[in-house]
């Protein structure tokens, strides 16, 4: 059976970000029929839709990388109640121009960690409503959303927390077996 080829994409820039640690934990936690790629976000320009027909060669790499996985792992925090803008900033290149999204059918989970008790609830909504337009194909459940994330860590980044990690295996596992199952109808 091939591996299922799934992309993560941060939504911070921050180099010490919690949302990044949990991407590399996810990457570890990647069950044995799957492989997580994590792209960087940080040199995307902001979007400009003159350039559309012709975009950067960056945002070209960025969605052939979306094109060529068989799924999409968001993880992401919550700023002001909802994604962060570079997060939307990447969304809206790879969705452009009309009719040419590389979203288009793409299985995706979404996780969050944050130094607050409700992690990133609102921003995780927001980003369902983008996958709606965008027709993605979200996983429901588990949601994993990591509230007191710097309780999460240790010294040196990595997820000591077991009912987190233990967490983030599942929702994996149910990503893998729900991009095998939509990808099946393509």
């Amino acid at each position: 059976m091939e591996k299922i080829k799934i992309l993560g994409i941060a939504g911070s820039l921050r180099k010490g970000s919690y949302n990044r640690l949990v991407l590399n934990a996810a990457r570890e936690l990647a069950p044995a029929d799957a492989e997580i790629e994590i792209y960087d976000i940080s040199e995307i320009p902001p979007f400009n839709q003159d350039l559309e027909a012709d975009p950067p060669e960056v945002v070209k790499d960025f969605k052939n990388k979306i094109l060529s996985a068989d799924a999409i792992l968001f993880v992401t925090p919550e700023f002001n109640y909802s994604i962060p803008g570079v997060l939307k900033n990447a969304i809206d290149w790879a969705s452009r121009p009309y009719g040419a999204s590389a979203w288009e059918g793409k299985p995706a989970a979404i996780m969050g960690a944050s130094m607050g008790n409700i992690a990133t609830a609102r921003a995780q909504y927001d980003l369902r409503k983008i996958m709606v337009f965008l027709d993605m194909h979200p996983l429901n459940k588990p949601e994993i959303m990591i509230g007191n994330a710097h309780e999460k860590f240790d010294d040196k980044g990595n997820l000591k927390d077991d009912i987190t990690r233990q967490l983030i295996t599942r929702q994996l596992e149910a990503l893998t077996k729900w991009a095998r199952h939509v990808n099946q109808f393509k």
